[in-house]
């Protein structure tokens, strides 16, 4: 059987260079339309079973986050529900090597565990069943593609997440099903004092093309939407201004917006303490809501983060900061590792789906305290 690789497929991004040789395949990752970045690969090895596999991404040193390929191991799967990582993943400063001999004839490798837009649809379709959701399309995106937005709970207060701005951080889709999954449990009482308290607004996917076309930060016209809440415009960016006037609709009393970090090995919060007029109030719920993270998942954690200054004249095109300086809450952005969380590491998973699922679910006991706090 000979060897063969392939990306035609949902998330699929590789460009094959040279695979005459197993020993010495040579690939490129493709980059996100437009060409400003590139990082997310996925693609599939056929007839490999048993032979000692070495592959090279030569553009390696030339993506967004190069640095981030220090300590990363590749992620692999055999059936696409298991993912492990490969140990030999080695960086250069210029090429990235994998080295490993497959057990079985196809393997899928991947920058992080996906999360398939036939997943999402069932999940969607699984939660539209319940009568505690509503599910609206508040508009498509640049392809057509819709964008879902769940509503979740009766409660005065307003509650928005969302998740994919950069499509590429998949573990951001799988807080998201963490998250809704226990806050749809009807045996679970803080999901149900939450469902009292708020009405939880929900975009699991705010960017489906990026997610599709297998882009690491862009939507199908390589802008980055995380750069566009100053001013988003329908031909640009038609993902953000829907976003927008949803949120205007319904006002928002706690904001949450969730990522990946390709260099730092961390759970983090970059917070909105940095908006001006944010105020001293806003800086006491923030505090706290990181104080009870911490208590309830050993996963998160507060010494290792962005600085300040991370983001200066361009502060306020992104998400959480406006939202803050919009809607007078807490906004904040949660961070994962593409790589392992160095405080509790897993030598054969790293940080996965699986990891990013729980920690979608602790995040409902902070959230409750906050909505306490609010009064």
């Amino acid at each position: 059987m000979s060897l063969h690789i392939s990306s035609c497929f949902d998330s699929g991004n590789i460009e094959v260079l040279d695979a005459a040789n197993p020993a010495d395949i040579r690939l490129a990752i493709r980059p996100d339309a437009g060409g400003q970045f590139l990082q997310w690969f996925h693609f599939r090895l056929h007839g490999v079973r048993g032979v000692p596999l070495r592959l090279v991404i030569e553009n390696a040193g030339a993506c967004s986050y190069a640095d981030g390929w220090h300590g990363y191991q590749c992620a692999a799967s055999y059936d696409r529900a298991d993912w492990f990582r490969i140990a030999d993943t080695r960086y250069d400063g210029e090429l990235l090597t994998i080295e490993f001999t497959p057990q079985h004839d196809t393997v899928w490798l991947a920058y992080f565990e996906p999360y398939s837009q036939e997943r999402r649809l069932d999940f969607l379709g699984r939660c539209s069943a319940s009568p505690l959701v509503q599910l609206e399309c508040i508009g498509t995106s640049l392809h057509g593609r819709d964008l879902d937005l769940l509503h979740i709970g009766t409660g005065p207060r307003s509650v928005w997440l969302q998740a994919r701005q950069h499509p590429g951080e998949s573990m951001a889709e799988w807080f998201m099903e963490g998250f809704i999954s226990r806050l749809l449990d009807p045996a679970d009482p803080v999901a149900r004092e939450l469902r009292s308290r708020a009405c939880f607004h929900l975009i699991p996917n705010i960017n489906p093309d990026g997610s599709a076309l297998g882009h690491l930060r862009s939507n199908a016209a390589g802008v980055n939407l995380n750069r566009e809440w100053h001013a988003p415009t329908l031909e640009r960016s038609p993902e953000v201004w829907h976003a927008q006037r949803a949120m205007k609709k319904r006002g928002a009393d706690l904001f949450l917006d969730i990522h990946g970090d390709e260099t730092l090995p961390y759970v983090f919060i970059d917070g909105s303490h940095m908006v001006p007029g944010y105020g001293a109030r806003n800086l006491e719920l923030q505090a706290a809501f990181l104080a009870n993270l911490k208590r309830v998942s050993p996963d998160f954690q507060t010494e290792h983060g962005y600085s300040d200054d991370r983001f200066t004249d361009e502060m306020m095109t992104l998400c959480s900061k406006w939202a803050a300086a919009t809607f007078g809450c807490v906004a904040l952005t949660l961070e994962m590792p593409f790589k392992d969380n160095a405080n509790a590491p897993d030598s054969r998973t790293g940080w996965n789906g699986a990891r990013s699922q729980r920690l979608g679910a602790a995040f409902l006991n902070p959230v409750l305290e906050h909505l306490r706090g609010l009064g």
